[in-house]
Parts: C-alpha cells; structure tokens; sequence
C-alpha cells in the first residue's frame, strides 16, 4: 500500500523537521496567536508552577524524596529532607542534584528519571538521566552521602537498561548498547553480571530472552527476611516468565502461569496477583486475586476481588502488606498483615470519591505516606502511622474553587449491554439545555484506569483544567471504558486484540448518553485521548464524525499498519494483533486510523500534538494523521515538541503552552464560548 508521507517517519530528518517547523508556525499563527491564549497560557502557568503544589515522594533509608520544579528549577532540584522534619512540616530541604545546573554544565537538557540505590547502603546509587525526556537514559553513580557523582563510578551511556544492584562491586544488568543487544522490540534482550571496571560486551551473560521477546527486566523485592532479585523474560506485553537469580550468577525458573504477576515479597513469600483461571501453585483462586506463594508451595490468597473492589496497587513493610484497591473506581486502602491460618485486615480512613495513591511506606514501621486527590479535591499528602489516624502532611492551594461544582458517577449501556461508567464534572448551577460544551477524556488500554483527579486526567497538570475549562463554563467528563484496569483483567482482556472496538463503542455509548441526558449535543462535545487514547479519539471520530465537535489527539497511535515496526512499537501485539499476520491485519484494518481516512467525509478539527523525543510511541503517528487530513482538505492543527518524550513536556513552560493551545482549540471549536467571552467567527 502507497504512503505518501512515509518520509516523515525520518524523526530528525531535514525534509521531516522543517515540516515540523512549518506546522508549528501555523498553529502558533493560528492558536497562540487568539486572544484568548494569553489568559489560558498564564492560567495554566500558576497552576503549574504554584509553590504549594504536592511533588510525588520517594522514601529512601529515613528520608523523603522529591523533585520540585520553579522558576529557578524548571527542570526540576532533585532534594531531601529526613521523615521526621517531613512530617513536622519543615522546609529543610537539602539540595541533591541540581537537574538545571548539571543541564547548563554539561549543555545537554538532562531529564532525571530517578536513582537505583543499594539496599542498605546509599552510598551507592545509580542515576538514570535522560537526555531530553525520552525512555532512554544514561546511568551514572551517585553517592548520597556526599551528594556527588562518584568520578569512577558505574556509568553506561543513554539507553532503555535494566539495572539492579547486587553488591557495591557488581550490578545485574540488561545493557541496551546496540541493535544486537535488543529485541525486536528494542529492549534489553540480555542479562550480564557486571563488575565494577568491566565492559558489558565482557561480562558473563546469564539470560537470553527470545529476539520475539518483549524483552528483559530487573526487580528487587525487599523484605524483613531477604532481598529476593527477580530478572523477568517478558515474551509479549501480557505474558512472562521469572526467574530468581542467587547472587552467584545462578538463574532459577519461577514455577508460575505466564499471566501471572509478581507485585512484591514478604518475608520469603512470593506475591502474586492472577491474570486467568490457572492455578498458582496448583490451588486456584479468583481472577485478579493477590496470593502469598511461599517456598514450599503453600498459598494463601491475600485479596480477593468482589463486587467491583480490584486490586490497583501493592506495596510491603516487614510486617505486612498495603494494598491499593478501586471500589467502583474509587480508591480504598487496606493494611494486611499475616496470622496463622490467613490474614488481619484494617481500613485505613480516607475521603471517598477521589483517587489514593500510597507513594512511600517506612519498611520498619509500617508507616504511609499517601496521596489523595479528586475532581474538585486538590492533592493532598496524609502521613498514615501503622494502626493510627491519617495526619495532613501537605495540602495544595485550591487552583479553582471546587465548591461550584459537582461531581457525579453515571453509567451508559455500550452496544453490547455493557454498562460503562464515567465521572462528570460541572457548575452547580448547570442547566440541562443540550448546549453545554463538553470536554470527554478516556484511555481505554493496557490495565490502566482512568481515576478520579484533580487533574482531570493521568498526567499530573496541578488542576489547571479548574481555571481553563471548568470556570469558563465547560463540563468535564472521563469515561472509564473497557480495556483500561478500572474492573479488573476481565474489563482489560475484553477490549483486546479483534475486540478492540469495544473500547471505542463504550466511548461512543458515554457520548451519546451525554446528549441523551440532555447536557449537551454533539457540535459542543470535545474528545481527547493521548497514546492508546490517541487512537481511541482518532478512530472514534472516524466511525462517527458527526458525534463530535473537536478533537484533542495526543502522542497517538494511528498507522495501525506499521506500529510494530515504529519503535517500540512490537511490544504491543499482545495489546492489538500483528499486522504482518492476514488474520489479525483483518480485525486491525477495521480500525486502523491512517489507512481510514476519507477525503469525502466531514470530521470535526482536530488538534494534534507529539514529541520530537518520544522514543516510545513514535512521532510519525502524528506527523502523518496531520499530514494526510491536510491533504485531504480537512482542518487539522499540528503541535511538536523538540523535547519531553512521550510525556510531551518537561517544564512547566512547556506543558502550559500544550494547554494553552489544547483549550484554544476546544474553544473555537465548539460552538458555546466561555463565560464573559464573545463568540469565536
């Protein structure tokens, strides 16, 4: 099949950047230039940059870990403080790594992506450092006792490793250093021993994966008991096989089904969340349930999932276990701690209706550190000692005044029957006259849920879309369709691979039960979906044009034909199908945006944006959906980032600008202007 644009799959390609920089222009011209971008720009720039705002918290050896973005650090100042002045609410921090200096210094725009330490002993850490933001990152180590790079140290240059340590002198690596040392994938495909001075192409090999493979990765599950070390041979997206390495470079095969999955340790146990029906151990338990494997084979199941309760998240302490569960996608935490014939379970007491997040647990203790957050809830970090109270560690300053607006659960019936729920957001005072403007954002793929945020959607944006959608007179809306993680692996596994349109179909069912309702109508419903929701907007918007107004396409996928050989691409077959495979291209084809565009059909505008350094889902999606419809006459607006990876943005700046323009866009497209605002020509 001919592509015409093809070319501008050349990511740093001359002929594809200026292209690039044409669109840009254009939609600057076009976007950036309205006289409403001004008021949304600086908006979503106090959002973003607001002194109070809530970082994400790491706990390493008694100190809390954050990395804080500012006018002076929009790149961001990696800092600690210990837990106890943490918890008295002190504004002792201690400079770490400077993100913006080191940048400036060495004149490369270095992302940090996080440090790997030694259990027990942080003077030996590795940092992974990203040039630009993309997946791949240098390691270099980091001594958190002098807060230096150690001038000898490990170091590797950018790639996608897997790294864990095994001692100060050695580290258990699946090096990313050439094409002959990755999958098709383009992950690490082998496993070495490295020794401190050594070269990875000299290191002993202990793990081949398949070149088919996904590829390899490292996990260290720590307990009161050991440190157990895990490599994991991903043979597609959704199955794998374990293996526990001995530390003296002996690799033992876990017994375990290839859908099954590892979520942490206690004490010698394994624990182990199912995917299917097969048993663990030759016991069988529920779907989804969490079971306590210990050495001998004895099972004990830690979670049972019922009634809409999953399990979301785990994480363990010396004495116990803390889950992260959705309740009918509402987050419940539990403490579950051992007893001889089974497990004590206790609650801890939290809000309802928002999301919880537990991002630091005190291994000794037992105690928590845990977000909350909601639609109108700004996030708000709660220290949790073992047994006791939530106490309120950190609470952000309101971007918009919550009061004014509602929250609501309701559900629509997909095509199928199914009822697919989804959370709306809007004024008090809102009127059921079919003429409110509606922003609806969903995911749908890969066990991720979509939960109730102050942001609205996945991506951490501080509440702006309170002051840019929310205060203007826009509703707001999230679908939590099939093929996200939001019930569970049946809710996933429903939407896979030839059953992919029901993701689409549950979409278009909370659309149509929008205008049902009577909230709005279809000319003043903005979709927006990034990566998997990418294609969920831009394939939904080709099957019914007419049932919406905009759309926002975030870092999509769209040439369905070629996304396994884009990148990362080949590592989601297990997620959609092979093209290469006449079966599955005939389920895909059905779908497949790029190849299903039509120049006679009449699609609302839409406005795409991606990264130059996304090395994940590649920036020739994009560039050639945009390319196309413009060929073919439709309206279409085209944003690319030169840095940030699939994320898109890397400082506050960057992503203001995104959301700026996102809103722009929605506002001039839909037909209701904002509060105060005369209506767009």
């Amino acid at each position: 099949m001919r592509d015409d644009f093809e070319w501008l799959e050349a990511i740093d390609g001359d002929r594809a950047l200026g292209w690039v920089d044409d669109q840009n222009e254009r939609t600057r011209a076009r976007l950036a230039s309205h006289p409403l971008f001004p008021a949304l720009y600086a908006d979503a720039l106090a959002a973003l940059s607001d002194d109070s705002r809530v970082p994400s918290v790491t706990l390493r050896d008694g100190f809390v870990y954050n990395l804080w973005q500012d006018e002076k650090h929009p790149r961001g100042l990696y800092r600690r403080m210990s837990l106890e002045d943490f918890v008295a609410k002190s504004s002792s921090w201690q400079p770490v790594i400077d993100v913006d200096a080191l940048s400036r210094q060495e004149d490369t725009n270095w992302v940090l992506r996080g440090l790997t330490c030694l259990e027990g002993d942080t003077r030996y850490c590795l940092a992974r450092l990203s040039p630009g933001g993309g997946d791949a990152f240098e390691l270099r180590e980091f001594n958190l006792h002098t807060l230096e790079f150690a001038a000898d140290g490990f170091r590797l240059p950018s790639g996608k490793h897997r790294v864990e340590w095994r001692d100060a002198d050695h580290l258990y690596l699946a090096p990313d250093i050439g094409d002959a040392w990755r999958t098709t994938s383009g992950y690490p495909r082998y496993l070495v021993l490295l020794e401190r001075g050594q070269l990875p192409e000299a290191a002993p090999r202990l793990l081949e994966a398949d070149e088919e493979s996904v590829g390899l990765q490292l996990s260290r599950l720590d307990s009161r008991a050991n440190s157990i070390q895990i490599a994991i041979d991903s043979t597609s997206f959704w199955t794998r096989r374990y293996f526990r390495l001995d530390g003296n470079g002996e690799v033992a095969p876990i017994e375990l089904p290839d859908s099954a999955v590892i979520r942490g340790a206690l004490d010698d146990d394994l624990l182990v969340q199912t995917w299917d029906t097969r048993p663990i151990a030759g016991a069988s338990f529920p779907v989804g349930s969490l079971v306590a494997l210990g050495p001998d084979g004895e099972t004990k199941p830690a979670f049972t999932p019922s009634d809409g309760r999953v399990l979301n998240g785990v994480a363990t302490f010396d004495e116990g276990i803390v889950l992260t569960l959705l309740d009918d996608v509402r987050g419940r935490v539990e403490v579950v701690t051992p007893r001889a014939s089974g497990f004590d379970r206790h609650v801890v007491p939290f809000p309802d209706n928002g999301d919880l997040e537990v991002e630091a647990v005190d291994r000794e203790s037992g105690a928590l550190l845990t977000r909350f957050e909601g639609f109108t809830t700004p996030p708000t970090l709660f220290f949790v000692p073992r047994g006791e109270e939530p106490v309120v560690v950190q609470r952000r300053t309101p971007t918009f005044d919550g009061d004014d607006f509602t929250v609501a659960q309701h559900w629509a019936t997909s095509a199928d029957g199914t009822r697919v729920p989804y959370f709306m957001v809007s004024h008090r005072d809102m009127v059921l006259d079919g003429r409110n403007p509606v922003h609806l954002f969903a995911y749908g793929g890969f066990r991720n849920p979509v939960l109730p945020s102050y942001s609205g959607t996945y991506e951490d944006l501080s509440g702006a879309y309170g002051k840019l959608w929310l205060e203007r007179g826009g509703v707001y809306v999230t679908a939590n369709i099939r093929g996200g993680g939001e019930f569970g692996p049946e809710w996933h596994s429903a939407a896979l691979r030839e059953n992919r349109p029901r993701a689409f179909e549950d979409f278009e069912a909370v659309a149509r039960d929008l205008v049902a309702r009577g909230v709005t109508e279809p000319g003043r419903i903005g979709i927006e979906g990034r990566s998997n929701g990418g294609l969920l907007v831009a394939a939904t918007m080709i099957r019914f044009p007419e049932l919406y107004g905009a759309v926002i396409c975030g870092v999509p996928l769209a040439d369905m034909r070629r996304y396994h050989e884009l990148l990362a691409g080949a590592s989601w077959m297990g997620e959609y199908g092979d093209p290469d495979n006449p079966d599955d291209w005939a389920f895909i084809s059905k779908y497949s945006p790029y190849q299903l565009l039509d120049s006679e059909a009449d699609y609302p505008p839409v406005f795409f944006f991606t990264s130059t350094r996304d090395d994940r889902v590649h920036p020739g999606h994009a560039r050639k959906m945009m390319a196309k419809m413009r060929a073919q006459g439709h309206e279409a607006w085209y944003y690319e980032n030169t840095e940030g990876g699939h994320g898109g943005s890397v400082t506050p700046q960057d992503l203001a600008y995104r959301l700026a323009l996102s809103y722009v866009h929605l506002w001039t497209t839909l037909t209701t202007p904002p509060r105060g605002q005369t209506p767009v020509p």
